[in-house]
């Protein structure tokens, strides 16, 4: 037992350090005032600030835009896992290997990559020219953001569900088949249930990642989109306004463990491997 101890005792100075330690100094600079004689006062001040009407504006604006990218990815990383499951098993690894290839390429890079395609001077602006057609603004708008986030988050939604599908005992869809079920009702009432953990991992993974992203929305938006993840970043970095900030951090906090709550209660009923 001491020596399983002591293999836990660098886990357990790294969350003190790098996870405990800050989130004690987010609650105390949200939470406390330092006043002009250096006394500390407990205040709700910063909280309302960071619930006031600006800054609720922004975050609903990422929400929108969490879940408009969360629902997307579903769509295109559902029909695509249920595809690459349905291949021969070492086609299938070949294919999948492929979609996860952009992960393995710096996030930063491939925002950037996106930018200069969708720039006025870009490849796909040029194409519309060589065909006739007038140049489009496809940079700094709403449709470019919540195209890099989708294009960013797609394989955090395509792995698990994969997953979950390679998990599957392919005798259930033979039986479902051998009892009559057409293909609609093979998919809706064997297929996902029997996915429906990996739903469910692949929208935490893609939902909360998304609402506090900032490097999508200022390389793709430009000035005219701000998110959640901007705004945080302008607090810290910029305006040197660690109070407020933390308590946009907090407030963050909160919606992300009544996401998380609300994503487990929905999978107490699942059991393992997708039942």
């Amino acid at each position: 037992m001491n020596r399983k101890k002591a293999f836990a005792l660098p886990y357990i100075v790294w969350m003190i350090v790098f996870t405990i330690v800050p989130l004690l100094l987010i609650l105390f600079y949200a939470f406390i005032h330092k006043t002009d004689t250096g006394a500390l006062i407990f205040t709700t001040e910063y909280i309302r600030s960071a619930l006031s009407g600006s800054s609720m504006s922004v975050l609903l604006l990422s929400l929108e835009y969490a879940l408009i990218t969360t629902v997307l990815c579903l769509l295109l990383a559902y029909p695509a896992a249920l595809f690459l499951w349905q291949l021969r098993s070492r086609i299938g690894s070949i294919v999948n290997l492929l979609f996860m290839l952009p992960m393995w390429m710096n996030f930063l890079l491939r925002t950037y990559a996106w930018r200069a395609l969708l720039d006025m001077s870009g490849p796909i602006n040029r194409v519309l020219q060589w065909l006739g057609l007038p140049g489009q603004q496809l940079l700094y708008t709403e449709g470019a953001v919540i195209f890099g986030l989708v294009y960013n988050f797609l394989p955090f939604m395509l792995l698990p569900i994969y997953t979950a599908f390679t998990k599957i005992d392919r005798s259930y869809v033979q039986a479902a088949e051998d009892l009559g079920a057409n293909r609609w009702q093979t998919l809706t009432r064997v297929i996902l249930p029997l996915t429906r953990s990996g739903i469910i991992t692949g929208v935490t993974m893609v939902f909360m990642p998304a609402v506090t992203t900032f490097v999508v929305s200022r390389l793709l938006g430009g000035s005219q989109t701000m998110m959640f993840g901007d705004l945080l970043e302008n607090q810290f970095m910029l305006l040197k306004d660690w109070n407020t900030g933390s308590a946009l951090a907090v407030v963050m906090m909160v919606l992300m463990l009544l996401s998380m709550a609300l994503v487990r209660k929905s999978d107490d009923g699942v059991m393992p491997g997708g039942m």
